[in-house]
């Protein structure tokens, strides 16, 4: 027998000898978003007493680039060399050393400067189009692990070793997050409360005025936190543990206590029940008003019962104080906070899954330095992108529309970005770039 290869590439001779190429062609998107919102002039103004001289680079700018930078999938400084290399599309990027010193040199005096600056950002970017609908405010913690020994760094409740931050969340944007030690406790109220605090900062003045839910498992289950969101006029939704009474006051329910649950579009979900237990368990320690409802399911096939499962029934509660009628419309909008978890991970791909260095104080800088990448990057999406590239996860955004090359030309004084005309996404990120220039111009 005799094979036969078939050589599906040829010879190719390699000569580093192109001019105007750029393998990013894609991540101008992301750097001229950031511009047209005023965000790189914003952290221009909130680290303007950090610059050393004026010949120096503007530190703003140099985060902005760092944010950017995150956003097309760098995982620490040095990798700011990558768009430093095409000073034809991304203009003249500080060094690498530079970059660190103004990482180095934000306290936390710069990071809330900085948040005042995505708070203003936010706003122009929900105006044009970016704006959620209900605020719904998700939180949750996450454990970010590391491999050498870092300042606060500890044993995390996953079994690692790190940080555990706190993140709240609205749809697609992660609006606010607090750096703690890898031993912090999953419901510290106060945490919580700083949090919340920090989120409403970063709403626009006319979603302020509206209706805000805040939602979270049982680990934001505390009265202070429920307090708090009552004297901030925010509803809640938090996951509630399942003890000894509520346990026995959920076994003696009659069967037709229960009604059918349904799913986020209104249909009923198969194999799922929910009754109100308010009038069954005492919640006057909570805020008037507070109620307790329960979701009992059948576990879905394959998955583990529990010693807490009883005749192939799982059960879970949550308590709010939303005056809805329909509980199984409460059920159905409380389940939904399932998806922070898209979030987070979102977020750790802009930066926030890798804290590089060895000062609590810069990791936190870090982390804020990954929110603004992320703000970049789904305000991106949501203003100039359609279809699945306005939804999808930022390893298919890069791979099919931030990464494409491309050749920069200069003719009578205008400078033309040519793609390759059969790229499969050419047309989308033309009609990005069509949008991105029909946008207001902040900056």
């Amino acid at each position: 027998m005799k094979v036969i290869r078939n050589a599906t590439v040829g010879t190719v001779d390699v000569a580093a000898d192109g001019t105007g190429l750029s393998s990013h062609a894609g991540s101008a998107l992301l750097a001229l978003t950031a511009q047209r919102l005023g965000l790189s002039d914003g952290l221009s103004g909130a680290l303007a007493s950090t610059r050393e001289r004026r010949s120096a680079h503007d530190p703003g700018r140099v985060l902005c680039d760092l944010a950017v930078m995150a956003a097309d999938g760098g995982r620490c400084v040095s990798d700011l060399a990558a768009l430093a290399g095409q000073p034809a599309l991304f203009g003249e990027i500080a060094s690498v050393s530079t970059a660190r010193r103004v990482l180095l040199s934000i306290g936390q005096a710069e990071i809330d400067w900085i948040r005042q600056a995505r708070a203003v950002a936010r706003g122009r970017a929900w105006a044009a189009g970016a704006a959620p609908g209900r605020v719904i405010l998700d939180f949750d913690a996450t454990p970010i692990s590391i491999h050498s020994e870092k300042e606060q760094a500890a044993g995390h409740y996953k079994g690692g070793f790190g940080f555990n931050p706190l993140l709240v969340t609205c749809r697609r944007e992660v609006l606010a997050g607090v750096l703690r030690a890898g031993n912090a406790g999953a419901n510290n109220a106060s945490d919580h409360q700083k949090v919340l605090e920090l989120a409403l900062e970063q709403l626009p003045q006319s979603a302020l005025d509206g209706d805000i839910l805040a939602r979270s498992d049982s680990a934001g289950a505390s009265h202070d936190f429920a307090f708090s969101c009552r004297e901030t006029r925010v509803r809640f939704s938090l996951g509630y543990p399942i003890n000894v009474t509520v346990r026995e006051q959920i076994l003696a329910l009659r069967e037709d206590a229960w009604e059918p649950a349904v799913n986020q579009d209104g249909q009923l979900r198969e194999g799922a029940w929910v009754t109100e237990l308010s009038g069954l368990v005492n919640l006057d320690s909570w805020p008037e008003g507070t109620r307790l409802i329960c979701r009992r399911e059948r576990p879905h096939p394959g998955a583990q019962l529990s010693f807490t499962d009883v005749e192939g029934h799982r059960f879970q509660c949550f308590i709010t104080d939303q005056d809805e009628q329909d509980i199984a419309a409460l059920e159905a909008t409380h389940r939904q906070h399932a998806e922070v978890e898209d979030r987070v991970k979102t977020l750790k791909a802009t930066g926030a899954g890798h804290l590089p260095f060895h000062s609590f104080q810069a990791n936190a800088a870090w982390l804020e330095l990954a929110l603004l990448a992320h703000d970049i990057l789904v305000w991106t999406q949501l203003l100039t992108l359609d279809g699945e590239h306005a939804v999808c996860e930022p390893k298919r955004l890069r791979y099919r529309i931030l990464h494409v090359a491309g050749q920069i030309t200069r003719h009578a004084r205008r400078s033309t970005l040519h793609l390759p005309a059969d790229w499969p996404w050419a047309g989308a990120i033309l009609r990005a770039f069509k949008r991105l220039n029909a946008l207001p111009v902040y900056g």
